[in-house]
């Protein structure tokens, strides 16, 4: 029986506190109107399992065919996706520890968050994506091939796209840009790449822009301009005659096809970018009139992001391909057709199409649908089958990418209880506060509980009204507080939800969470084999209340996790997966908290699997400082001179160490990684003066330029 069953079987007089001391009752025990906890959700004595985990966090679901759970109980990487060998399987953790351990252990001294870029798994993406396309072109006959572009607004990365075009110069995979320094390193990104490969230009455009990608033609990169607007052409006209090149143009179509969700509010009618059908026509009789109608040579669509079925995608590729052929059958060279963006992934694992964080299909499905389209419309037309391009950023560097970040602390649970000699605080309510005293006891005999609720409800309301009136005093309103707490803890939930404080951002690392409500998969990256008793969410470390994590895959709005560990430096490390496109590049600066760590692992045959192939810390205070317009440099020669007024010479040395080291350092918090890390070896050294690394550092600072 529930504990608020736990007084006399009457109603206790007037004045008479609680007879039970407000303990919790055992984990899993479930009340009426409550959810079973994590420690629930197995039947009692069967031992919990890896397998357990897998299926409370749907791994198999999202994770497939890169994540799984080792039998340590950690998140292993299989960087060669389905065919990885077992032994060549990465341990998150060991990543980890390599990452964070102090470079006397033989680590790299990263501070956390750290993000773990896997290049295995890019690579095996662009290959699977190649692979779909290929197999649904030689199954259906089509007669042009697949060569596809990364949109580098995704992740604009260095190294990432180093990779994409190094790993996708046999597929002639090339890259889409946006703006101006986006062309730029696209350009100087495909001059090692495949000379067939692809440049896109999209996004608004002025004379500079079409400067460029017509100075990228005379390079010899394969360029596309890609027209949004149709006063575009009259720009790409003018600077092609002042270049003295001839352009290749496409046209950006505005499709009458819709994508419903979140993702699809550039597509229909009314989107943001595109040329209509008349506006179309237009541009294609200009270019006939002046005898250029062959630079047009490509049509380009995009219904929106994360298309939830193969059946609205080929719906629209379907619209496309007609417009394709009445260019033509106009006598325009058309020969590629570029689908855009939109192949989604699954962010919850439920293989779904009725949502944003899920799609109703796979790589082969996706590609299936997009060939058949083509080919039916061509073919009923008698028009040659284009080149196949399509512009799939979420769905190749999405699954490459882990934000490994650590959990701090954890608010302790609400153990309110009522002290058993409280008779004075209650005699001192008013009558309308006793009232409702004594039938909150009447529903708690009789097993009415959500009469207790409302009645513990009303209680509290009153009792608040009237100290705020200077009518009942701080003692009486706490002893109130408690009651009617414990009746919600009790009625609604055997498992309150705890907060766990974590070291991020969720500004900078994840702001698509903030921004759009999108989900991405969170779990412990150990301790799998151990059973999560604690549903909990997470509060990162930025003074705003939009700085945490309520909301997780699968609708609930608590994660189960374990309870922290009595020993500090063991830490706490959660993992949030998929996260590879956007997140980077549209994080910002909130509270100066700047980017993560980042180390990149490739798969190798060593002892533990994998190595550190690149590592770098996020940024330091002074970088996001600069970042804002401040001057780290002048900042630092302010105070120094501050404290040389007063602070006594002695101390002003240290203390100018210290604050070289605080500019130094990145803003995030040193948890249980890195407490003994080189930054603070020789601690003990404070007689006066500072440690050899303070010395470098302070020199440093002082000889920066301004």
């Amino acid at each position: 029986m529930p504990a608020m069953a736990c007084v006399d079987a009457a109603v206790p007089p007037l004045g008479y506190g609680f007879a039970w001391d407000g303990s919790l009752p055992a984990p899993g025990t479930t009340f009426p109107g409550g959810t079973p906890s994590p420690a629930a959700t197995t039947p009692t004595g069967l031992p919990w399992s890896i397998d357990h985990s897998a299926a409370l966090y749907k791994i198999d679901g999202w994770g497939a065919p890169y994540f799984t759970v080792n039998a340590a109980g950690n998140i292993s990487v299989r960087p060669h996706g389905a065919a990885t060998l077992p032994h060549q399987e990465i341990d998150l953790m060991k990543v980890v520890q390599k990452a964070s351990d102090p470079k006397v252990s033989g680590g790299l001294g990263l501070p956390l968050p750290v993000i773990v870029r896997l290049p295995d798994v890019l690579k095996d993406r662009l290959e699977s994506l190649n692979s779909a396309f290929d197999c649904a072109i030689r199954s259906a006959g089509y007669g042009a091939h697949y060569q596809g572009v990364y949109p580098v607004k995704c992740n604009q990365d260095r190294f990432i796209v180093e990779d994409v075009v190094r790993f996708g110069s046999p597929f002639r995979f090339g890259l889409e840009a946006g703006s101006k320094p986006e062309l730029l390193l696209a350009m100087s990104s495909l001059v090692k790449g495949s000379p067939e490969a692809f440049l896109i230009c999209n996004g608004y455009k002025d004379h500079e822009y079409i400067s460029l990608a017509l100075i990228a033609r005379t390079l010899d990169l394969n360029t596309v301009i890609v027209l949004e607007q149709e006063e575009e052409l009259d720009m790409v006209l003018q600077m092609s005659r002042r270049l003295g090149v001839r352009p290749v143009v496409g046209l950006r179509a505005k499709l009458r096809t819709k994508h419903a969700g979140h993702f699809g509010s550039t597509s229909g009618e009314k989107g943001k970018f595109g040329l209509t059908t008349a506006q179309i026509l237009s541009v294609a009789r200009k270019l006939h009139s002046l005898e250029m109608l062959d630079c047009l040579q490509l049509l380009h669509f995009h219904i929106g992001s994360q298309i939830p079925s193969t059946a609205l995608l080929a719906d629209g590729v379907g619209e496309a391909a007609q417009i394709y052929c009445e260019l033509a059958l106009l006598g325009a060279s058309m020969r590629v057709i570029d689908v855009g963006g939109g192949l989604g992934i699954d962010y919850d694992g439920s293989h779904s199409s009725g949502s944003d964080m899920s799609v109703g299909y796979d790589l082969v499905e996706y590609a299936s649908a997009i060939v058949r389209s083509i080919q039916f419309a061509c073919d009923r037309k008698s028009v040659r089958h284009p080149i196949i391009c399509s512009e799939s950023g979420r769905a190749l560097v999405s699954h490459h990418s882990v934000l490994i970040f650590e959990a701090i602390s954890a608010a302790s649970p609400d153990q309110a209880s009522i002290e058993p000699n409280l008779a004075y605080l209650f005699d001192a309510l008013s009558d309308e506060s006793r009232a409702d005293y004594r039938n909150l006891m009447a529903a708690a005999v009789r097993g009415e509980y959500q009469t207790c609720v409302m009645y513990a409800e009303q209680l509290k309301r009153r009792c608040v009204d009237e100290f705020k009136e200077g009518l009942l005093g701080l003692e009486h309103l706490v002893a109130v507080d408690g009651l009617c707490d414990l009746v919600s803890r009790e009625v609604d939930s055997a498992d309150p939800v705890r907060t766990y404080h974590v070291n991020l951002s969720i500004f900078t690392s994840m702001p698509d969470f903030w921004a759009i409500g999108q989900l991405f998969p969170i779990l412990p990256i150990h301790r799998l084999n151990e059973r999560p008793v604690v549903n909990g969410i997470l509060s990162d470390l930025t003074c705003d209340s939009d700085g945490k994590l309520d909301k997780f895959i699968g609708g609930s709005s608590s994660l189960p996790l374990h309870e922290l560990g009595s020993n500090p430096s063991e830490g706490y490390f959660l993992g949030m997966f998929l996260g590879g496109a956007y997140q980077e590049a549209l994080g910002g600066l909130h509270n100066l908290f700047g980017g993560p760590s980042v180390v990149r692992v490739s798969q190798s045959d060593g002892p533990h699997c994998f190595a550190v192939t690149r590592a770098a810390p996020g940024p330091s205070c002074a970088d996001v400082l600069r970042m804002m317009q401040h001057s780290p440099e002048l900042m630092f020669d302010a105070l120094k001179h501050r404290a040389e007024e007063h602070v006594p010479v002695d101390g002003v040395e240290s203390l100018a160490c210290g604050l070289a080291r605080a500019f130094g350092s990145m803003p995030y918090l040193v948890g249980a990684v890195g407490m003994s890390g080189d930054d603070n070896s020789d601690e003990s050294q404070v007689d006066g003066g500072c440690v050899e690394e303070d010395e470098e550092e302070w020199e440093c600072m002082r000889c920066l330029n301004v």
